[in-house]
């Protein structure tokens, strides 16, 4: 095994994971956002 492919694939990886995660908080704060903005729970 070579170590500098390895350590290329995982700072691949690592910004892929990165990438999905900004993905998640931005759905997660638009739908917040629609929450508040339709009035919440009545």
């Amino acid at each position: 095994m070579r170590m500098e492919l390895i350590s290329a694939c995982l700072g691949i990886m690592g910004r892929g994971m990165l990438g999905i995660f900004l993905v998640i908080l931005v759905i997660w704060g638009l739908a917040a956002l629609l929450g508040r903005l339709s009035g919440g729970k009545r």
